[in-house]
């Protein structure tokens, strides 16, 4: 992360699969990279490998738990870091949190969440809940979502310089 960002994507933990490449939603049937590129987000579609680019796109990454890798359900209970999330939220101050499943949304909010714009802020950084792209949860896959995400950048934050 760092200062001025747009967005900060934050799922819950790094896959095996993005562990053993060392790069954020690197599975094949993840569908992040193709998520941002068809909402509008990046220029171009990018490869898990390139995610060092995103703040360039004013796109940040993180995970609620930076310890532990694989699926939600193997991750312990005190897997998930919301306090160091919520501090770096203060520090950097992105204009957007959004988080990458209901499960992380649920984690941080304490409550239920919905898909799209919450009433909850964190300062002056509002917060938003899209569809997981992870291949395991493509029943609840919908790009409709992503594509909101950008509809509401683009008619909220200034133009990039």
């Amino acid at each position: 992360m760092r200062p001025s960002l747009r967005f900060v994507f934050c799922g819950t933990a790094a896959g095996k699969r993005s562990a053993q490449e060392g790069a954020y939603y690197a599975h094949p049937g993840n569908m992040f990279w193709r998520a941002l590129f068809q909402a509008g987000l990046t220029p171009r579609l990018l490869a898990p490998q390139e995610f060092s680019l995103l703040p360039e796109f004013g796109i940040g990454l993180t995970d609620l738990a930076k310890r532990h890798i694989g699926n939600d359900d193997e991750l312990p209970k005190d897997a998930f870091d919301v306090p160091g999330l919520l501090s770096k939220i203060e520090r950097y101050a992105p204009a957007m949190l959004a988080f990458t499943s209901k499960h992380a949304a649920r984690t941080v909010l304490g409550a239920h969440a919905s898909y799209g714009l919450q009433d909850r802020a964190f300062g002056s950084t509002k917060v938003f809940v899209l569809p997981s792209p992870s291949g395991q949860a493509r029943g609840h896959w919908d790009l409709t979502h992503w594509i909101a995400l950008a509809a509401h950048a683009a008619s909220t934050f200034e133009p990039q310089q």
